[in-house]
């Protein structure tokens, strides 16, 4: 299943002042040379942690709600005014946090400041926060670092920390060459791009481990209880830091969730899943290489292939094996078809199907239907266009006002009580 809003993978403009976006700095550190581009789209994709129960920190794991979480000190403004920001070379345009970060393709990040366009999480062992700058007419995405990362070296700490950044933020995909493409080849795609702010919607890649075991606690669940079970998972991790009033951990490594026990996880209100991430931790440990070395080989690998064997792993099925596929190893055809995917699909691309019950065969048939509509790189535009199909709610392009008079589009939605929260939804389910 994936999240309430979209299949895996909206016209109200709601104004957020420059006062929401990170403050500005007498200075910024000078970014990197963008990565080079990735070969043609034309071709073929990419072939491309000694552990302890987490402490009973209640506050520290449960999602405070919204206006919890803006009660910040009145000391804030002035401490993120001292704040250094680093730039990436992505632009709002590339990519668009709220269109990205918590539209479920993973489930650990927070947001952490007065800003509403400014998210914090883990990648790796370092603890990052995530904003568009106010003062960039482009609205370049910049990044704050909260602890060295375990580099020596302090002249280490944001190359590494970049460096991680630009891996998982799939950095080296020219997202709007995509999309020109998806527009020139579908109407509906074009009309989505247009209404959700004409870019943004970027497929992370993510660390395969850390996905895998979210995606377990996918299946057959709601967005707020996703949360809360890959958040406990994150628990068993190395201890980074705490921002906003939340405790991030480092994703725990396959052997450090091997010593936790189903009971333990059934207590802590996974259900039935808990037997399917003590089984999948067990499994990838007994792997001949390991099971980090097994799952990032698959990279390499055919897509057939990779679907295959990721569901020889307890609780994966089909779709979230696609899941994994696509948001952490390099299948950027994959389609995760549920029943928000097959509404799209006998919609737009097979209206012959229309009034069909989905089923595993017809499920080959719409991951078929998107790839020759799109292309090596259809699992991108699928995931736009699961976000067009949100049901009862708008996506309303919230405008950012930058220093110099302009705006930069962004992306929230409009709930029918005239209320805006960011996008969100579930994917995965067997």
């Amino acid at each position: 299943m994936r999240l309430p809003l979209l299949p895996r993978s909206p016209p109200l403009v709601a104004a957020v002042t420059g006062a929401a976006m990170p403050p500005r700095r007498r200075g910024v550190a000078k970014s990197s040379p963008l990565p080079p581009s990735p070969p043609p789209l034309s071709s073929t994709p990419p072939l491309v942690r000694p552990l302890e129960a987490p402490k009973p920190e209640t506050a520290d794991h449960d999602d405070p709600s919204p206006s919890a979480r803006r009660r910040l000190p009145l000391a804030a403004a002035a401490v993120e005014a001292q704040e250094e920001w680093h730039p990436l070379p992505l632009s709002a345009a590339d990519l668009s946090l709220p269109l990205t970060l918590p539209t479920g393709q993973t489930f650990l990040w927070r947001r952490t400041s007065l800003s509403p366009l400014r998210f914090t999480g883990a990648v790796g062992p370092h603890l990052v926060s995530l904003s568009h700058l106010p003062d960039a007419d482009d609205g370049r995405l910049a990044f704050l670092l909260h602890n060295d990362g375990g580099c020596a070296a302090s002249s280490s700490f944001v190359p590494a920390a970049r460096a991680a950044l630009c891996d998982y933020l799939n950095t080296a995909v020219p997202l709007a060459d995509l999309w020109r493409q998806f527009a020139a080849a579908d109407e509906r795609f074009a009309e989505v791009a247009v209404r959700i702010g004409g870019g943004g919607a970027r497929v992370l890649r993510q660390d395969p481990v850390e996905c895998v075991f979210q995606f377990l606690c996918s299946s057959n669940n709601n967005i707020k209880r996703i949360e809360k079970m890959v958040w406990t998972l994150a628990g068993y991790g190395e201890r980074l830091g705490e921002v906003g009033g939340f405790v991030f951990h480092r994703f725990p490594t396959i052997e450090q969730l091997a010593c936790v026990s189903e009971q333990e996880l059934r207590q802590a209100g996974f259900g039935y899943r808990a037997k399917y991430i003590v089984g999948t931790a067990k499994e990838l440990q007994a792997k001949p290489d390991g099971g980090e070395k097994w799952l990032a080989s698959l990279r390499k690998k055919e897509l057939p292939e990779v679907i295959e064997v990721l569901c020889t792993l307890p609780g994966v099925g089909p779709k979230v094996a696609a899941c994994i596929a696509l948001f952490s190893l390099d299948q950027n055809h994959a389609i995760p078809v549920d029943t928000h995917v097959w509404k799209v699909a006998t919609q737009y691309l097979l209206p012959e199907l229309a009034g069909k019950s989905l089923t595993p065969k017809l499920s080959v048939v719409v991951a078929d239907a998107f790839v020759t509509r799109f292309g090596s790189y259809a699992g991108w535009a699928q995931n736009v266009l699961f976000i067009g199909q949100l049901p009862a709610q708008k996506v309303v392009v919230a405008e950012v006002t930058n220093d110099n008079g302009t705006s930069t589009p962004m992306a929230e939605v409009t709930n029918d009580n005239g209320t805006s929260t960011p996008i969100k939804r579930k994917r995965g389910g067997k």
